[in-house]
C-alpha cells in the first residue's frame, strides 16, 4: 500500500482513533470552567480587601499601638467587604429571579395563551389581571377556537384566585381545546367540561385525604366550583350561549352596551349536576361592527379605596359612544380604568375577552338588496319573495 506523507487524517478518524492532547482537552473544558469563575467574580473585591486586612494584621507587630488612621482604614475595609458581599449576593439573586420569571411567564403563556388577532372574520383581543402579585395567570380562564361548527369561546372563573386555582384552570382549558372540535352540540361540549372538572375535584380530594396529607388544605376541593360561559358564533353570525353561574357578556354596538341576555344561568360546575336537557340561549345574529365583551365577575366587583364598585357598563357605554376603536384599544382602556379604580391592586382576578364581527356576510347583502328593491319601485313595496332568505334561525329558539 502506498501512503502519502502529505495525507491528513479525516476529522472523523481523528476523533475516533486518536486520543486528544492536553491542549485540546483544556480547550474543550474552558467554557464550562469559566462559568464558575464568572459567578465568583463579584466576590473578588471583597475577598481581596479582606485578605489584605488579614495580612496586615499578621505582619504588624502585636505590641504596635493602633493609631486613629489605622482604625479608620480597618473600618473602611470591613465596610467594603460587607457591602461587596451584600451586592454580590443581591446580583446573584436577581439573576436567579429573572430566570425563574422567564420560566413562569413561558409556562403561564402556554396555559392561558392570548387569542389570535383575527379568527374566521372575527377580531379578537384579551386581557387579564391577577390578584396574586407577580402572577399573570390566576383563577380566570378563557380560550377561543375555530371549529367546524363555528367560532367557540369559553370564559370561566374558578373559586378563589391566584396560584391555588391554576389546577382547575388547566383541567377546563385542556378539555375545551379538545372537545370544542369534537362535539357538534354545545350542550355535549358543556358536559365534557363538567366531567373534566369532576375528575379534577376527585383527584384533589384524593390528595387532601388525611392519609396523604397531614395538614389542612388552603382551599378544600369540597368548596371548589367553576362558573363558566360557553359561546358559539356560527358562519351566519348566529349567537348561542350556555351559562353556568357566570356574568352574561355585553353586546357593544351603535345602540350602546347592553347584556346579551337576562336569563337565569345554570348552576356552576362542580357542586351540582347538570340538568338532563341543556337548551342553549339563542340570541340575535351579531351584526357587522358589533362586538361581544366576555368578562369575569372581578371586572364588576372591583372596588376602590372607598368600597365603590367599578362601573363596567358605564365604561362600555363611553367606549361605544366614542369613535370606533380596535379591540386591543378597548381592552387596554378597560384594563387601565380597572387599575385606576383599584389603585393598581385588584382584589380578585379579572379576565376580559372581546370578539368583534368584521365579516361582510350574507345578511348584509340581503339587507342591501331589500333596500335597493324598495327604492326602485316607487309606491310599490319590495317583493322579497325572490330574495334569498335571511340568516336561518332555528324554528323553535329557546330563550331562557
Amino acid at each position: 500500500m502506498i501512503r502519502s506523507s502529505s495525507a491528513r487524517p479525516s476529522p472523523v478518524a481523528h476523533r475516533a482513533g486518536r486520543p486528544r492532547t492536553h491542549a485540546q482537552a483544556g480547550a474543550r473544558a474552558r467554557p464550562g470552567a469559566v462559568r464558575p469563575l464568572r459567578r465568583l467574580l463579584p466576590f473578588g473585591l471583597p475577598v481581596a480587601c479582606a485578605a489584605a486586612a488579614l495580612i496586615g494584621r499578621v505582619v504588624m507587630p502585636h505590641d504596635h499601638p493602633e493609631s486613629l488612621g489605622e482604625r479608620i482604614v480597618a473600618a473602611l475595609v470591613l465596610l467594603i467587604v460587607g457591602t461587596g458581599v451584600v451586592i454580590a449576593a443581591r446580583c446573584r439573586l436577581r439573576r436567579e429571579l429573572r430566570r425563574a420569571r422567564a420560566v413562569a411567564d413561558a409556562t403561564q403563556s402556554v396555559l392561558l395563551r392570548p387569542p389570535p388577532a383575527r379568527l374566521e372574520g372575527l377580531s379578537l383581543a384579551s386581557g387579564q389581571l391577577s390578584a396574586s402579585r407577580g402572577a399573570t395567570v390566576g383563577g380566570d380562564l378563557y380560550e377561543v377556537a375555530a371549529t367546524p361548527y363555528g367560532v367557540r369561546a369559553v370564559i370561566g372563573d374558578v373559586r378563589g384566585h391566584g396560584l391555588p386555582a391554576i389546577g382547575a384552570v388547566a383541567a377546563v382549558l385542556g378539555s375545551f381545546r379538545e372537545a370544542a372540535h369534537d362535539e357538534p352540540d354545545l350542550g355535549d361540549l358543556l358536559r365534557r367540561l363538567d366531567r373534566a372538572v369532576q375528575r379534577h375535584l376527585r383527584e384533589r380530594a384524593r390528595d387532601e385525604h388525611p392519609a396523604a396529607r397531614g395538614t389542612d388544605p388552603e382551599s378544600p376541593s369540597a368548596e371548589e366550583f367553576v362558573t363558566l360561559l360557553l359561546l358559539e358564533i356560527d358562519q351566519d353570525c348566529g349567537v348561542r350561549a350556555l351559562n353556568c353561574g357566570h356574568p352574561w357578556p355585553y353586546r357593544l354596538g351603535p345602540g350602546g352596551a347592553r347584556p346579551l341576555a337576562a336569563a337565569e344561568p345554570l348552576p356552576p360546575l362542580g357542586p351540582f349536576p347538570l340538568p338532563a336537557v341543556l337548551d342553549p340561549y339563542i340570541g340575535d345574529p351579531l351584526l357587522p361592527g358589533e362586538a361581544l365583551l366576555l368578562h369575569t365577575d372581578g371586572a364588576v366587583e372591583a372596588r376602590d379605596a372607598r368600597g365603590r364598585f367599578f362601573g363596567l357598563r358605564p365604561a362600555l357605554e363611553r367606549i361605544a359612544a366614542g369613535p370606533p376603536a380596535p379591540p386591543e384599544a378597548v381592552i387596554a382602556t378597560l384594563r387601565a380604568a380597572l387599575l385606576r379604580h383599584t389603585g393598581g391592586r385588584p382584589g380578585d382576578d379579572v379576565a376580559l375577552l372581546l370578539l368583534r364581527n368584521d365579516r361582510h356576510d350574507r345578511h348584509d347583502r340581503v339587507t342591501g338588496e331589500r333596500k335597493g328593491a324598495g327604492g326602485d319601485r316607487t309606491g310599490d313595496p319590495a317583493d322579497t319573495s325572490t330574495l334569498d332568505a335571511p340568516t336561518a334561525v332555528p324554528s323553535a329558539p329557546v330563550r331562557h
